[in-house]
C-alpha cells in the first residue's frame, strides 16, 4: 500500500490522480489532500477518501471544512497548510499537481522530508531546477515525471543509457490554433483558445499549448529531469498525440512511447512504476483505426514562445523564472480579456529583454524576481 499526499486535488491532474487511487484501493491510500478555493469539490473528495491531513487556501474555507467533517483530521490553510500536506510524515510520495510557482516551496519541503515527488508542476523545475535537483540528490529521493512527454522519455530510457542518447524528442500537438497562420491569430477569442483538439486540460495549460509555451516549459523540465543539454532536446509537431515522446540513440535507433491521449496513464505509472496496473476505463490504442501518424518540423517563428523558452533555458540562471512569471501573468490577462492572444508572447518577450541577469539565484532570489516580474508585466497593459 503506497500512501499518497496530493496537492492541487481539484485541478485536472488532481482529479485524475484521485481516479487512479479510486480504481486501485488495494494499491494506494490518500493520506494528505490540499486544494485552493473550490470547497464544494474539495469537500466531496474529503468525504470519499478521508485523508488525515487537509489544507485549503483560506481560513474561511478551513472553518467550513471543519464544520462539515465527520471524522477526525487535521485541517490547515494557506501556504503553511500547503507545505504541511506536502511534507506530511505519513505519506510515501507527494503528487504535486498545483499550478504555478506556488508549488516550489512545498516540493522542497517534501524532498527534505525524504519523499519521492511525482511532479506535474512544471514551474517547480522551470524556475528552480538547479535547487530542486541538487536537493533531491542530496536527500536520495526521486523526481518522477507525471507529464505524458517526460513519462514517455523515462520509459524509453534504459538504465545507465544516458551516455548513448543522441537526442530526446518531445512531441507537440500544436494546440488549438496549429493550423492557423499568425495573421489569423490576431483576433482569436478565449473560447477559441480553450478548445484543445486532443487533450482535456485546465485553462492555463490549454492556453500554453496554443502558444506552445507549454512545450517550451517541458523542454526546460526535460533538461533537469534527465540531465540533458538543450542541444540534445528537440520538439516535433505531431497532431495525433499518439507518440508522446521519443529517444534517439547514437546508433540511430529510436524508441517511441505510444498510447491514447489519456493523462491517467502517466499519472498511474508515476505511482506504480516500475510495475504496471490495469487502467480501468481506459481506451486501448488501435493503430489500424488511427490509420496514419503525421509529423512536421517545428516552426519556431510561428510558435515564438517555444523559441523564447529554449533561449531562456540556455541562458539559465534567473531567466527561466522571468519567462515563467511573465507567461503566467500574460496568460491570466488574456483569460480575463485584457490583452489579445498574440500579446502573450509580446509581454513575455519584453519581460525577458528587460530583466537583469543572475547566474546562480537562491530561493529568495527566485521568489523576489517572480513577484517583481508579475508586477512589471501587469504594468504593460497601462
Amino acid at each position: 500500500m503506497k500512501k499518497i499526499s496530493l496537492i492541487g486535488s481539484t485541478g485536472s491532474i488532481g482529479e485524475q490522480t484521485l481516479d487512479i487511487i479510486r480504481s486501485h484501493p488495494d494499491q494506494f491510500q490518500l493520506v494528505g489532500l490540499s486544494f485552493g478555493n473550490n470547497i464544494e469539490t474539495g469537500m466531496k473528495q474529503i468525504v470519499e477518501f478521508q485523508p488525515a491531513m487537509i489544507s485549503c487556501s483560506s481560513k474561511e474555507g478551513a472553518d467550513k471544512i471543519k464544520q462539515q467533517l465527520q471524522y477526525t483530521a487535521t485541517v490547515l490553510y494557506g501556504k503553511e497548510g500547503l507545505i504541511e500536506v506536502a511534507s506530511y510524515g505519513a505519506a510515501d510520495i507527494l503528487v504535486n499537481a498545483v499550478m504555478g510557482r506556488i508549488g516550489l516551496e512545498p516540493t522542497l519541503r517534501a524532498i527534505e522530508s525524504g519523499k519521492d515527488i511525482a511532479i506535474a508542476n512544471k514551474e517547480t523545475l522551470v524556475t528552480a531546477g538547479h535547487i530542486v535537483t541538487e536537493l533531491s540528490k542530496k536527500m536520495g529521493v526521486r523526481l518522477i515525471p507525471v507529464d505524458s512527454e517526460h513519462s514517455a522519455i523515462q520509459q524509453c530510457l534504459h538504465e545507465n543509457s544516458h551516455k548513448d542518447v543522441s537526442q530526446l524528442i518531445l512531441t507537440a500537438s500544436g494546440g488549438s490554433f496549429r493550423d492557423r497562420t499568425r495573421e489569423e491569430l490576431k483576433d482569436v477569442t478565449v473560447d477559441d483558445a480553450l478548445k484543445h483538439p486532443n487533450w482535456q486540460m485546465g485553462a492555463k495549460i490549454t492556453i500554453d499549448s496554443a502558444t506552445m509555451m507549454n512545450k517550451g516549459l517541458e523542454v526546460i523540465e526535460a533538461k533537469w529531469l534527465f540531465d540533458m543539454p538543450y542541444e540534445k532536446i528537440d520538439v516535433l509537431l505531431h497532431k495525433e498525440s499518439i507518440i508522446h515522446s521519443m529517444v534517439e540513440y547514437i546508433d540511430g535507433s529510436i524508441l517511441a512511447h505510444l498510447g491514447t491521449p489519456d493523462m491517467r496513464v502517466p499519472i498511474q505509472y508515476a505511482l506504480s512504476e516500475p510495475n504496471r496496473l490495469d487502467l480501468k476505463g481506459g481506451e486501448r490504442l488501435k493503430l489500424w483505426e488511427v490509420g496514419a501518424l503525421h509529423f512536421e518540423k517545428m516552426d519556431y517563428h510561428r510558435f515564438k514562445c517555444l523559441q523564447l523558452a529554449f533561449d531562456a533555458g540556455k541562458q539559465g540562471g534567473i531567466t527561466p523564472t522571468v519567462l515563467n512569471a511573465a507567461n503566467e501573468m500574460a496568460v491570466s490577462l488574456f483569460l480575463e480579456g485584457k490583452i489579445s492572444f498574440l500579446q502573450i508572447e509580446d509581454f513575455v518577450d519584453r519581460a525577458l529583454d528587460e530583466h537583469k541577469a543572475l547566474s546562480s539565484p537562491t530561493l529568495e532570489d527566485i521568489v523576489g524576481v517572480d513577484e517583481e516580474t508579475r508586477r512589471i508585466v501587469l504594468s504593460y497593459i497601462n
